[in-house]
């Protein structure tokens, strides 16, 4: 018989969902990988088998999230910045000496809620950097590689739901993640035939440490949100991680060019998960959301 891991997909009951083996030697990399839902799929795919790469700005946040998960199979910590290209193909040339990636993650992101006039051009680029281009120049290192050697590979990108509708009050994130799933159905088709499959998820709300907080940074947002979705609660970490190993895995071999949403049927209410905010908050709670400058994981 064999293993399986089990893996909970309800909140009150555990099944048992992969096979351990799911993710076997496949060599995987995770953009934005040292905390968050990066955290959470690194885990569930060492747990399955694979050899695992995170990457991130900041380094000391992605050796401890290393050291954390190292007991779980073969990790390693690697500090780029995926708005530097140069930086993006040194770090995919030493990775590609222990032999080609078979799997690219790009989770690296960043977003803030605020009004758009109050943004500068910098909040755009900062975001757009991030998010398009940072997403575009691993996904380009990557493919290159894999078409000039007849690699298969497969690249998992992590949208929004407002991606293909739009939303206030995250206008450059809403730009960056069109762009996003443009790119994952635009290679999809371009590259699909010569063994490289591209899809996405679109999350919903999703706890998660420093980024939610900042997203919803008082408890009556969360009630909205939460008002929002048809299940009345949060998707989870462990959930996205599930979909994602399924969509990474051979077994999802004809799934291509996919943008799934996951969000509790939370779309479903109306376009633009942040668009009520304007009827919501007052003039000294815009004040105290404006975007500060932090260091981006």
């Amino acid at each position: 018989m064999r293993n399986l891991l089990f893996a909970g997909t309800t909140q009150d009951s555990e099944e048992p969902m992969f096979r351990t083996d799911l993710l076997q030697h496949k060599r995987i990399l995770i953009t934005g990988g040292g905390t968050g839902l990066g955290k959470g799929m690194a885990e569930r795919f060492l747990e399955l088998g694979a050899v695992v790469y995170i990457c991130g700005r900041r380094e000391e946040v992605l050796q401890k999230t290393a050291s954390e998960l190292l007991g779980k199979g073969p990790i390693h910590a690697l500090s780029c910045d995926v708005r530097d290209l140069d930086a993006v193909e040194r770090m995919i040339d030493s990775v590609w000496v222990g032999g080609p990636l078979d799997v690219l993650v790009n989770n690296a992101a960043g977003n803030f809620i605020a009004r758009t006039e109050d943004l500068s051009p910098r909040a755009f680029e900062s975001v757009i950097g991030i998010v398009l281009m940072g997403t575009l120049h691993c996904t380009l290192a990557c493919g290159r590689r894999w078409l000039k050697s007849a690699h298969r590979g497969t690249v998992l990108n992590i949208s929004a739901t407002y991606a293909p509708v739009g939303s206030a009050y995250v206008v450059p994130s809403a730009i960056s993640k069109a762009g996003v799933e443009a790119l994952t159905r635009s290679l999809a088709v371009e590259w699909g035939d010569r063994g490289i499959r591209m899809n996405a998820i679109a999350p919903g709300p999703i706890p998660t440490q420093g980024a939610f907080s900042r997203l919803l940074p008082r408890p009556e947002l969360e009630t909205l949100a939460l008002d929002r979705t048809p299940l009345h609660r949060f998707g989870t970490i462990e959930e996205l991680a599930n979909l994602a190993a399924f969509l990474v895995s051979d077994g999802s071999g004809y799934i291509n060019g996919e943008v799934i949403r996951m969000d509790g049927g939370e779309f479903l209410q109306g376009a633009g998960e942040f668009s009520s905010l304007g009827r919501i908050l007052k003039e000294e709670d815009w004040e105290s959301l404006k975007p500060r400058k932090r260091s981006a994981p």
